[in-house]
């Protein structure tokens, strides 16, 4: 019980994104507990991913690299984490809350019979007491997500079973480059065929379509995002004008979602992205917990509402008091004629 491991989830020979982030916060515990930090990819020509995990802190990173591995299957990925798992024993094991991730994941605790805690917001390191026998446990992952719909905050702490496992959501945990550029930890070439049996390998893909995102949201310098205050879906549609003259993207919060102004792929908040633009610029938004967790470290907040004593209001850099209907039209004719 000496490491963190992270797996790092791969589109072809990129690591995603929510993996790094998880590096960054998997070596933000591991100092503070004292243990290495582990990292495990599994794939095919995976030469250039030590050079994409060492800037973040990772100590030992395993490989497991056949061309059976291209693409990701889930007999193959379960059978060899479990195995890895069972062999160096880490205390936590983090994976990215993706449709892999949530595939993945619950597989690989059942398994183990060890436990997970899904779709995660924040990861923290404390004690925990059993009140029925009095035991004081120290060091335990504190695993923070939002539970009744985003109403509440739970935190879940899991004091007997080992791994202690969370998928944590994309964009919640900063990148943080830890390393110089010339470190390099330790790599491990795992022998596949001591890992994954040939009844593990009896899913083979045949042929693979992948479909192109339809916003690229959760990296786009500008957010105009809109609340139920827009009205209408009539009303929301002048976000689109807006964001296409500011080159950036359409966001929108769970109410205006529900009331069918705009798609779930676009939601922000607790139950939905957490971005981080350099502009965000809130338009009718009243601004509840739930929402302003999904963008409250935005670089410069912007808030268009009616209501001067909004919640959003209390956190924006620049406050326009008044009506959507008004106030967009008038931003939209001033960048129409720059």
């Amino acid at each position: 019980m000496n490491s963190i491991l992270v797996y790092c989830e791969l589109d072809g020979t990129r690591v995603a994104d929510v993996s790094l982030e998880l590096l960054s916060k998997g070596r933000e515990l591991a100092d503070e507990l004292g243990v290495k930090l582990e990292a495990v990819a599994i794939g095919d020509n995976l030469a250039s991913v030590p050079s994409q995990v060492w800037p973040y802190g990772v100590d030992t990173l395993h490989l497991f690299e056949d061309n059976s591995l291209e693409y990701y299957t889930t007999q193959p990925h379960t059978a060899a984490l479990c195995k890895l798992i069972q062999d160096e024993q880490p205390q936590i094991f983090l994976l990215g809350a993706t449709v892999i991730g949530r595939d993945l994941g619950p597989r690989i605790s059942a398994t183990l019979r060890s436990g997970l805690t899904a779709d995660c917001t924040a990861l923290e390191i404390g004690d925990y007491e059993d009140k029925k026998s009095g035991t004081k446990i120290e060091n335990l992952l504190y695993s923070v997500r939002p539970a009744f719909g985003g109403n509440i905050v739970a935190t879940i702490v899991n004091p007997y079973c080992r791994p202690q496992m969370a998928t944590v959501r994309e964009g919640v945990m900063p990148l943080k480059v830890v390393r110089p550029q010339d470190y390099e930890g330790e790599t491990v070439h795992h022998n596949v065929d001591d890992y994954i049996s040939a009844a593990d390998r009896v899913v083979r893909i045949i042929e693979r379509n992948v479909k192109p995102k339809e916003n690229n949201l959760k990296s786009a310098p500008i957010v105009v995002a809109g609340g139920y205050g827009m009205g209408s879906k009539e009303n929301f549609d002048m976000l689109y004008k807006l964001a296409h003259l500011l080159h950036g993207e359409v966001g929108a919060t769970r109410a205006a979602i529900d009331a069918g102004f705009s798609t779930h792929d676009r939601q922000i908040g607790q139950t939905g992205l957490t971005v981080r633009p350099k502009v965000y610029i809130a338009c009718g938004i009243s601004g509840q917990v739930q929402h302003i967790s999904g963008m409250q470290e935005s670089g410069i907040i912007i808030s268009i509402n009616s209501d001067p004593d909004a919640p959003i209001n209390a956190i924006a850099d620049y406050v326009v008091t008044g009506s959507v209907e008004e106030v967009i039209p008038k931003l939209i004719n001033f960048y129409q004629q720059k």
